[in-house]
């Protein structure tokens, strides 16, 4: 039986509930296209069914910020998807921040193993840190699933050298939690 991830990839397009921009990128573009690429490397892998929220660049959910994250954990839910990962990219006022973390309902969670498999499998693929996992409750999306759900920050638009790798090379991000996704599952 084939493991159903929902990949939520972070952010709209435009309007309610766009994402940072920096250094030339937009967050929205940039999980759009890293939840795709992940998207057809769990499919090859034939261990996975996949949905993902957005099934276009274009594609606007919601009308609030609250009907957009709404939308997000509604469609996981009424899925019965087994698990749930956001997919954002992160910004900071300092340009040297750097690195791939991850976020949890709980320390306890079982997506707490998998968050950290997936942001050190970007720590390898791209040579950016992984900076840890923390617990964030007050997180929509963490706390609406009924699967155990994590938010992946792949790294940060504001530093230079993340957004040039973001920007020219995004399958390093999607291979990166491809690998620890198969990690945590015991497939690599």
């Amino acid at each position: 039986m084939a493991i159903k991830i929902f990949l939520d990839q972070g952010h709209n397009p435009r309007s309610v509930n766009a994402g940072a921009e920096a250094n030339g990128l937009r967050e929205q573009d940039v999980t759009y296209t890293v939840g795709v690429l992940l998207r057809d490397l769990l499919l090859e892998s034939g261990n996975y069914e996949v949905r993902l929220s957005r099934n276009a660049p274009d594609e606007i959910l919601g009308t609030s910020n609250a009907t957009s994250l709404a939308a997000r954990t509604t469609a996981a839910n009424a899925w019965g998807a087994d698990w749930f990962i956001s997919i954002h990219a992160n910004a900071s006022s300092i340009p040297t921040a750097s690195g791939s973390e991850g976020y949890v309902y709980a320390r306890g969670s079982r997506a707490f193993p998998l968050a950290e498999r997936i942001i050190e499998g970007i720590s390898e693929s791209t040579s950016f840190p992984a900076r840890g996992v923390y617990v964030r409750p007050t997180l929509y999306v963490l706390r609406r699933t009924r699967m155990p759900a994590t938010l992946i920050e792949i790294g940060f638009l504001t530093n230079e050298a993340e957004a040039y790798l973001m920007a020219t090379d995004p399958s390093a991000y999607a291979a990166g939690m491809f690998t620890g996704i198969q990690r945590f599952f015991g497939f690599a």
